[in-house]
């Protein structure tokens, strides 16, 4: 069985998505549907911008989800997904991948995304920090012992790597317990925010309101949805689940071993980069990984 995966933000490069422009006649139309919708050429910006233009949030969600959801659809009969997933903001582009968001609904949503996470950051600065060499429980008892800050498990990527997310004074302290607890390292990671986190409420909020008021249809193929790990058809199900994405954890090793337990045997990784296929690797190094080609 082939699970498809979607890369989320960090995955952003200059220059993404410029071949699938210059060969593509599809590709092309969406690109300048996008510049459309968001009203700003972000084409501009993804194929001759800089690392800073690609760094700021309300571009780097909707380029790293245009790269992804247009290489899906220029794939064509080639795509043929028995279950989908995406990492964080992936998980937008694998909705519209597998056909329960409209490419426009998808981008609007995505866009509103960023802008409300973007406000959430400047209300209320926060971090994010990647801990590795722990077991999840450990980092877990460690962030519930803290009650001064807010401190939060926020990304659980892999056995022994597990990044979390709150207050600048709540991270700086949890890394410190973290070594102490036999951590083999406490890395502060460049990010604009406490993502995943209970900081992110004001964002979540302001995205509700736009889910609920778009269409889910049924899609082609299960995702398997960050908040829960698990596999899920119903729109309702996917819609709520969403909602909850913003402050809660991404469990993504939920969501590999529970693919990988319902039969996927190749895991193909459609967008920029190649992270999601080296963690699945580490999951299960018989799967075989590959990325998407239009």
């Amino acid at each position: 069985m082939k699970a498809y995966v979607f890369p989320g933000q960090g995955a952003q490069f200059v220059g993404m998505g410029k071949d699938l422009f210059d060969k593509s006649a599809k590709a092309k139309e969406l690109f300048q549907k996008a510049n459309s919708i968001l009203k700003f050429k972000i084409t501009d910006l993804m194929f001759d911008g800089t690392d800073e233009d690609l760094r700021q949030t309300k571009v780097t969600q909707p380029a790293i989800f245009l790269h992804s959801v247009i290489l899906a659809i220029t794939m064509g009969d080639e795509f043929k997904p028995d279950m989908v997933a995406g990492h964080s903001l992936g998980e937008f582009s694998a909705l519209v991948a597998n056909k329960t968001l409209l490419f426009e609904d998808g981008l609007r949503l995505v866009s509103k995304r960023a802008l409300a996470m973007q406000k959430a950051c400047d209300m209320e600065v926060g971090t994010m920090a990647a801990i590795l060499g722990l077991d999840d429980k450990d980092v877990e008892n460690v962030c519930s012992g803290i009650k001064s800050e807010i401190v939060v498990p926020a990304n659980y990527n892999s056995p022994g790597q597990l990044v979390i997310s709150g207050s600048e004074k709540g991270i700086a302290l949890a890394c410190e317990k973290l070594l102490e607890a036999g951590a083999k390292r406490a890395l502060p990671l460049k990010v604009g925010g406490a993502f995943h986190s209970p900081l992110m409420e004001p964002a979540r909020l302001e995205l509700a309101e736009a889910i609920a008021s778009t269409r889910f249809s049924r899609g082609i193929c299960p995702i398997y949805q960050n908040v829960t790990g698990q596999s899920v058809t119903d729109p309702e199900i996917i819609k709520t689940n969403l909602i909850a994405q913003l402050t809660a954890p991404v469990r993504w090793t939920h969501i590999m071993n529970n693919m990988i337990a319902n039969g996927a045997k190749t895991v193909i990784e459609v967008g920029p980069g190649t992270v999601l296929q080296g963690l699945f690797k580490k999951a299960d190094r018989n799967i075989v990984t590959m990325s998407a080609t239009a």
